[in-house]
C-alpha cells in the first residue's frame, strides 16, 4: 500500500428532479467497507439559506441577496441549533461556526452519518487519516464554503481537520492518465493580465518575488516534524507570455506543478486566463496541455477559479476552471472560491508548497496550508476558508513518491545536505542529480537513473545520503539489491559488492551489474543548504 493511500469516503450530492425542487440525494459513491454504500434523501434546510445569506453579507465580496431566495424552502425553519444557541463571542466568529454546524447537520444525517462514523473507526484502526472527498453535482452549491463544515461547537472544522483530508471532487472525469513517478517539484510560474503602460516591471518583481517563495522551502520557521529531507524545488517562470510560448513551454519542461496568478474571466468552458494583450487561453485548451505533460497539479491565484459561470442568474453545470481540468483529466486543482487577498495567498502557497517538498499528498499539504493561513488570519476572518482542492476519484494526491521507510527511519541532516550526482565517463555531458538525498538505480522505468542494459536489475540499486551512526559524519552510500551486483573502482581493480553497503566518496567510480557497463563517477559538490 503506498504511504498515500488512505480510506476514502466519496458523497455525492445533487437535487431530485420532482415536483418539489428542494428534493435532496446524498449517497455514497466510495467507503472503505462494503456496507458503506447507503442513500438518504433530504429537504433542504431553511436554516441553510438563512445562515448563508448572513455569512455571505459579512464576508463575501459578491454579495446578492436577491439571489438567496432561489434556495429558500416553502416551509418555516427546521429544528435544530440556531445561532443563539451557540456561546458568546464575536459576532463573526459566530456566524463562521454557525454556518458550518448548520451544514454538516444538513449533511451528515441518517445513514450517512452511519457511514461516515464507521469509515472514521476504520481509517482510525489502520492509524491512517480518512480521505473524504465530496461530488457536488447542483450547481447552485459550488459557491457553498464547505469547507467549514464543523460536526459540533470546540472539535475543528473538516478542512481543517489532520484526520479528515478534504477535497471535492467529480465523477463526471476522464480515466485518470498513467502518472511519472517525480522526485522533484518543478512548476511553471505563470504571471499573466493585460499589458499596462508600466506593468511589466511590476511583474517582473512580482514573478520574482513569487518564484523566491516557492523554491524556500524553509521560510517563515516551517519545520518538518518526520525529519525526512526537503525535496528540491524548480521554478521556471513566464511573465506574459503569448499563447504558443506558454504551450511549447508546457510541453518541453517535464512539469509536475503549474502556477497561474493573474486576471480571467469566467465561462461555460473554464473561462479565459489572460495571458498578455490579445492573448489567452481557454479552460478547456489548458486541460488538453496539461493533461498531456503528465501535470499533476494546477494552482490558480485568481479570484474566480473555482466558482461556477453564471448565465441568467444561474450556475452552468462543470463551468468551473477547476471542475473542466478535472473533468478532462488534471489530477488535482487548487483555486480561490473567492478574492483573496495578495498576502493571504502568498502566506497560503507557500506552506502548501513547503508541506509538497516534504512529499506530504496534495490533500495533506492542503491541511498543513490551510492551517497556516488560520494561525495568520484568525478563524473569524474568511482566508483559511477560501482555497478550495478538488481531486480526481482516482488520483491518490501523490505529488512526490515518498522516500522509503527504510530511508526516513535514518537521521538526516536537514540544514546541509551536500549535492551530489553521477556523472557519465563515455559522455562528458550527462550528469544525473541525486535529489533529496535519494537515487533509485535500475532498469524498471520508475528509476530515477534508468539503465536500459540487460545485466541491470529491474531494481538495481540505491544511492542514500544518511548518517551511518553517531559515531560517523554524514554521508552518501550505496545499496545494492540486485542479482549480479555492483561493481566498484578500487586499487586492486574493479571489485564487486553484493547485497550490501557501501560508504561512496567523491571520485569513486561504478558500473551496474557487470564489468561491460558504462562506467559512472561519483561526485559531491558544494552543500545544498535550506534556511
Amino acid at each position: 500500500m503506498s504511504s498515500h493511500d488512505h480510506p476514502s469516503l466519496s458523497l455525492a450530492l445533487e437535487k431530485l428532479v420532482s415536483s418539489e425542487p428542494q428534493n435532496y440525494a446524498i449517497w455514497v459513491l466510495k467507503a472503505p467497507y462494503p456496507g458503506g454504500y447507503v442513500h438518504h434523501d433530504c429537504n433542504w434546510d431553511a436554516r441553510l439559506t438563512e445562515a448563508w445569506c448572513s455569512w455571505q453579507e459579512m464576508f463575501s465580496s459578491s454579495f446578492d441577496r436577491n439571489l438567496c431566495p432561489q434556495l429558500m424552502t416553502s416551509g418555516g425553519k427546521s429544528g435544530g441549533l440556531s445561532l443563539e444557541d451557540l456561546p458568546p463571542s464575536n459576532h463573526t466568529t459566530r456566524l463562521m461556526q454557525h454556518l458550518g454546524l448548520v451544514m454538516w447537520q444538513w449533511l451528515f444525517s441518517g445513514a450517512i452519518d452511519t457511514a461516515f462514523a464507521h469509515s472514521q473507526g476504520i481509517a482510525g484502526g489502520k492509524t491512517r487519516p480518512l480521505r473524504l472527498r465530496l461530488d457536488i453535482r447542483d450547481p447552485n452549491l459550488i459557491a457553498f464554503p464547505w469547507e467549514i463544515l464543523q460536526p459540533q461547537p470546540g472539535k475543528p472544522a473538516v478542512s481543517l481537520n489532520q484526520q479528515l483530508l478534504f477535497s471535492r471532487t467529480s465523477s463526471d472525469v476522464d480515466r485518470l492518465p498513467p502518472q511519472r513517478n517525480d522526485r522533484s517539484i518543478k512548476i511553471l510560474l505563470v504571471l499573466g493580465g493585460e499589458a499596462l503602460e508600466g506593468h511589466n516591471l511590476s511583474l517582473d518583481r512580482e514573478a520574482a518575488a513569487i518564484a523566491e517563495v516557492l523554491r524556500n522551502t524553509y521560510a517563515s520557521g516551517f519545520a518538518p516534524t518526520d525529519r525526512v529531507p526537503p525535496a528540491s524545488c524548480q521554478v521556471d517562470v513566464l511573465t506574459q507570455p503569448s499563447h504558443s510560448k506558454l504551450i511549447d513551454t508546457l510541453d518541453a519542461g517535464s512539469y509536475n506543478l503549474f502556477f497561474y496568478a493573474g486576471h480571467g474571466m469566467p465561462g461555460a468552458d473554464g473561462g479565459l486566463l489572460f495571458l498578455r494583450s490579445g492573448a489567452s487561453i481557454n479552460g478547456t485548451e489548458l486541460a488538453q496541455v496539461l493533461v498531456r505533460n503528465q501535470v499533476k497539479l494546477a494552482v490558480f491565484n485568481s479570484c474566480w477559479g473555482a466558482q461556477p459561470y453564471q448565465e441568467n442568474q444561474q450556475s452552468v453545470p462543470r463551468s468551473s476552471m477547476a471542475e473542466v481540468l478535472l473533468h478532462h483529466g488534471v489530477p488535482a486543482i487548487l483555486a480561490m472560491r473567492d478574492t483573496i487577498a495578495d498576502h493571504e495567498a502568498i502566506s497560503f502557497i507557500q506552506a502548501f508548497t513547503q508541506s509538497l517538498a516534504l512529499r506530504l499528498s496534495v490533500d495533506e499539504s492542503m491541511v498543513a496550508a490551510r492551517q497556516h493561513l488560520l494561525t495568520l488570519y484568525k478563524f473569524n476572518q474568511p482566508a483559511w476558508t477560501l482555497p478550495v482542492l478538488y481531486m480526481h476519484p482516482e488520483y491518490d494526491g501523490e505529488l512526490l513518491k515518498p522516500v522509503t521507510e527504510a530511508v526516513t527511519e535514518m537521521p538526516y541532516l536537514l540544514n546541509s545536505i551536500p549535492t551530489a550526482c553521477l556523472r557519465s565517463l563515455v559522455t562528458a555531458t550527462q550528469n544525473f542529480p541525486i535529489q533529496g538525498g535519494l537515487m533509485r538505480v535500475g532498469r524498471s522505468g520508475d528509476n530515477d537513473l534508468i539503465i536500459s542494459e540487460p545485466w541491470v536489475s529491474q531494481k538495481h540499486a540505491e544511492v542514500i545520503y544518511r548518517n551511518s551512526s553517531a559515531d560517523e559524519s554524514p554521508g552518501y552510500f550505496l545499496r545494492d539489491f540486485s542479482r549480479y551486483g555492483t561493481l566498484v573502482q578500487t586499487n586492486q581493480g574493479w571489485q564487486k559488492i553484493h547485497h550490501q553497503e557501501l560508504p561512496l566518496k567523491p571520485g569513486m567510480q561504478l558500473k551496474f551489474g557487470s564489468d561491460q557497463g558504462q562506467s559512472l563517477e561519483f561526485s559531491i559538490d558544494l552543500p545544498n543548504t535550506f534556511p
